[in-house]
C-alpha cells in the first residue's frame, strides 16, 4: 500500500536495486566511489571517504565535492522512494557552507520534505566528525 507518493517496503527501491539502476542508467555516478550506508523511512545516508581530487588549496574538501554528495543524496532518495525516475532533473540546489571540511570521511544525510506529483524537495546535511559542514535544500522536477 502506497501512503501518498511515499513506497512502502515492496514498491519502492533497495540499496541493491539503486546499485543496478545507476550501474545501467548512469555508470559514470559509481566513479565516484560513494557508499549508501543506510535508506529507511527518515531518510537515507550516503558517504564517500575522499581524496586529494576532493580538495580545494588549502586541504579543504571543495563545494563542488560537497554539492555532488548533496545532489546524489537526494536522488538516491528520491530513487527509493519513487522508484526508477531516471527523468527526474534537478531544478534547484540552495548550498550553505558552515565550516571547512577536513579531508576524510563525508556523510550527506537526506531527508524528504515534500513529495508532490511535479516536484521534489529535499534536505541534506553534510557532516565529518560529527559536524555539520554544509546543508543544502535540493528540489527536483519529476516527470509527467
Amino acid at each position: 500500500m502506497t501512503k501518498g507518493l511515499y513506497m512502502d517496503a515492496t514498491s519502492g527501491m533497495t540499496k541493491d536495486d539503486i546499485y543496478r539502476f545507476l550501474a545501467r542508467e548512469f555508470p559514470q555516478a559509481l566513479d565516484e566511489a560513494f557508499e549508501i550506508m543506510h535508506i529507511d523511512q527518515k531518510g537515507l545516508t550516503l558517504t564517500l571517504n575522499t581524496d586529494k581530487k576532493h580538495l580545494r588549496p588549502g586541504g579543504t574538501v571543495s563545494g563542488p565535492t560537497l554539492m555532488m554528495m548533496a545532489d546524489t543524496a537526494a536522488y538516491l532518495l528520491l530513487l527509493a522512494r519513487l522508484g526508477p525516475v531516471a527523468q527526474a532533473v534537478t531544478s534547484h540546489i540552495d548550498m550553505h557552507f558552515l565550516r571547512k571540511p577536513a579531508p576524510g570521511v563525508i556523510h550527506a544525510q537526506c531527508t524528504d520534505l515534500k513529495l508532490g506529483s511535479r516536484s521534489a524537495v529535499l534536505a541534506v546535511e553534510c557532516i565529518t566528525d560529527s559536524t555539520c559542514v554544509a546543508v543544502a535544500t535540493v528540489t527536483y522536477a519529476l516527470p509527467g
